[in-house]
């Protein structure tokens, strides 16, 4: 997969720029890895979401995501990335 055919909430954008450059490198990575065929990480699938919500676990942070269809391209959306705390309020 593409990195063009990787999307970001404006939210998810917005907590990622503000952390620090290693932890920053920690989460690029990650999602990079969700890009794979098959994807790599501590994926597990959120339970009562009809659209496939899956999250990624990297150390204490939390990125939530799903794959979208975009004429035919699938595209992996990132929804959310936040703490463990944080991210199920």
């Amino acid at each position: 997969m593409d990195k063009e055919r990787i999307g970001y909430a404006k939210n998810a954008v917005k907590y990622i720029e503000s952390l620090d450059r290693p932890t920053k490198q920690q989460i690029k990575a990650g999602i990079e890895g969700l890009a794979e065929t098959p994807p790599k990480g501590d994926i597990k699938t959120l339970q009562g979401y009809p659209n496939g919500r899956r999250r990624l676990r990297i150390g204490k942070y939390r990125i939530i995501y799903n794959y979208r269809q975009d004429g035919g391209i699938e595209i992996l959306y990132i929804m959310n990335v936040d703490t463990r705390e944080d991210i199920c309020k």
